[in-house]
């Protein structure tokens, strides 16, 4: 079910800081259209720890009504807290997603034996498949490729988002859990190695802003096409890394206001990127032919 390109979907917001439902209706829309493979909402990309409950379940909601048995919905549903976690996978599996990404606890870095049983218990409270979310970076602590293997071993714990960075860690990872464990990147430009290793696609950022390009990139190296994948990576590889010149997702959701798509809101503590990086995006985007007119996103 999560196989190819998904799409981290940001969260859009008035300038009142509000839920843009409309907006969010919108940009799932296009994505389907542009033929994704599957949609993420409510990921780290989509602002998740600044959303509350209820709008959290509310893009969620949104998400599937749009992607209406389309394209799959993989929403995100993780944490410090796994009591927590478990009342918003039940809340989640009840509103109609496919699937749960839930990314490891941070802060208070738990062993591999309590990441272990973290996710047996989130396991244990849900019928939906569940992605694991392993980004060392961000989070503090490192899910190992054994651990994996173990996890693996459980019915509904299906994949992994593999953002390590760590080529050596994703081989170990395939070399571990069987075939039909979806291991899946969670870096754009390492998405050909893990493909060629045996990965089965990439959880995006960069779909945010072409998604129709992305997804036909990840369809090619999972079809063996790997120089079309290449030619097509050398293209993208700009947009790819500007995308993390300051912490994501402040400069995907300026790119996206820049092409008329949102408004350039975020919610503290996450601030627009610095006039430097501004000046660098803006950049970026008139080499693709990505700008939109002055005043496109007011006039939307």
């Amino acid at each position: 079910m999560f196989t190819g390109c998904g799409t981290a979907i940001v969260t859009p917001f008035k300038k009142d800081q509000s839920l843009d439902e409309a907006t969010l209706r919108a940009l799932v829309k296009r994505q389907i259209d542009d033929g994704i493979h599957f949609l993420v909402p409510c990921g780290t990309t989509g602002e998740s720890p600044t959303l509350t409950r209820r709008e959290h379940l509310r893009v969620v909601e949104i998400t599937c009504e749009e992607a209406k048995g389309k394209v799959p919905v993989l929403a995100g549903a993780g944490g410090y807290n796994t009591a927590e976690v478990i009342e918003l996978a039940c809340e989640i599996e009840a509103i109609g997603a496919d699937g749960l990404l839930s990314v490891t606890p941070y802060y208070n870095k738990p062993t591999q034996e309590g990441l272990y049983h973290h996710y047996k218990a989130i396991a244990a409270s849900t019928k939906l498949p569940i992605i694991v979310y392993s980004v060392q970076g961000r989070t503090g602590i490192n899910v190992e490729p054994l651990t994996l293997k173990r996890l693996a071993s459980i019915d509904n714990i299906v994949g992994v988002k593999e953002a390590s960075g760590n080529i050596s860690q994703m081989a170990a990872v395939v070399h571990h859990v069987p075939e039909s464990f979806a291991v899946l990147s969670g870096d754009d430009s390492i998405t050909i190695p893990l493909i060629s290793l045996g990965g089965r696609g990439v959880i995006s950022v960069v779909s945010n802003e072409i998604p129709g390009p992305m997804a036909r990139l990840t369809q090619k190296a999972l079809d063996g096409d790997f120089a079309g994948a290449r030619a097509m990576q050398r293209q993208y590889l700009p947009l790819m890394e500007v995308n993390f010149c300051e912490s994501n997702p402040g400069p995907v959701k300026y790119a996206m206001a820049r092409m008329g798509l949102l408004e350039p809101v975020w919610r503290l503590p996450l601030v627009p990127p610095s006039e430097v990086n501004q000046k660098k995006i803006d950049g970026v985007l008139d080499q693709y032919g990505l700008l939109a007119a002055e005043g496109a996103v007011a006039a939307r």
